[in-house]
């Protein structure tokens, strides 16, 4: 083996005065490590133990402490596992504590898919909606004034999991969901607005592990198209990729109605110029079905 060369030449070396000096852990191998013997061994084993043993006493007393605060607050007591095994049903997605949420839209652009989602959920989850009426919009008209004596006919059960929902009627040119309460994050377009209230409503109605889930997408997306198509010709182009998607299904997912199709449903209301004659018999079957859940 090859010498190392000393970096270091042996001479005192002065600690600086402002460290704190370290405790000798084990005086006798430090003082006479040949003469350690396994008496020593054994008491700091034992030493170790005790500590260990103290700390989780601590542990076990604090965590009773934790679950006396939750159970006052009337918190979940089930623990990380539960929040692990929600997040895994929910796409990934770890459970966040609800918002109020505040959506500004126009009465030309009534969100038909608020009341629907309020019919469809409401033994199951409760979409809260209140309506204002912005400086900008002193008058909101007939249809919307018809849409806000639906909602409030929609009962709310106080012991259903539920969603503030602030509907503003403004003077604004998309409809539009502020969800942070503490800056303006707003998401645009209705179809966004139902993707968001899929995902923090009644786990049936979230899709992200269904496995579905890019067909949903592709529908809203659809839905998405349509509203903004400005011609007849693109929306019966629109129409003719809703019905290939629907083929011989009850639904747009499968056999379980889904924010799919209650998109879908909302989209349709808002385009008068679609009319019965416009849709296919498998839209218009389609349409009823999910007519008697929404009661739009």
């Amino acid at each position: 083996m090859y010498e190392l060369k000393t970096l270091l030449p042996e001479h005192d070396i002065k600690l600086p005065a402002c460290m704190y000096p370290m405790k000798v852990l084990n005086a006798s191998l430090a003082a006479t490590p040949a003469k350690a013997n396994a008496s020593s061994s054994s008491n700091d084993a034992s030493s170790v133990t005790t500590r260990q043993e103290k700390v989780l006493k601590q542990l076990q007393e604090l965590k009773q402490q934790m679950a006396s605060i939750r159970a006052t607050l009337g918190l979940c007591q089930k623990g990380s596992e539960h929040s692990v095994q929600q997040s895994l049903q929910n796409g990934g997605l770890l459970e966040e504590p609800l918002h109020d949420i505040v959506i500004n839209g126009h009465p030309n652009f009534i969100p038909y898919a608020l009341l629907a989602l309020k019919n469809a959920w409401k033994d199951l989850f409760t979409i809260d909606v209140k309506t204002f009426k912005h400086s900008t919009m002193p008058d909101i008209g007939k249809e919307a004034a018809d849409f806000e004596k639906k909602l409030a006919q929609v009962k709310v059960d106080p012991s259903k999991p539920k969603v503030n929902v602030s509907l503003i009627w403004k003077n604004c040119e998309h409809t539009e969901m502020i969800s942070s309460p503490t800056m303006y994050v707003p998401i645009y377009g209705e179809v966004n607005i139902v993707r968001y209230l899929g995902r923090v409503g009644p786990p049936a109605y979230r899709y992200e592990d269904s496995p579905n889930c890019n067909e949903i997408d592709a529908v809203l997306d659809i839905c998405y198209q349509l509203l903004r198509c400005t011609t007849s010709k693109s929306r019966a182009a629109m129409l003719r990729e809703l019905n290939l998607r629907l083929d011989k299904q009850k639904y747009f997912s499968g056999d379980e109605i889904s924010i799919a199709d209650i998109g879908v449903h909302s989209s349709l209301k808002r385009l008068p110029a679609i009319t019965a004659r416009d849709l296919t018999p498998t839209l218009t079957e389609w349409r009823k079905r999910v007519q008697l859940i929404a009661q739009l």
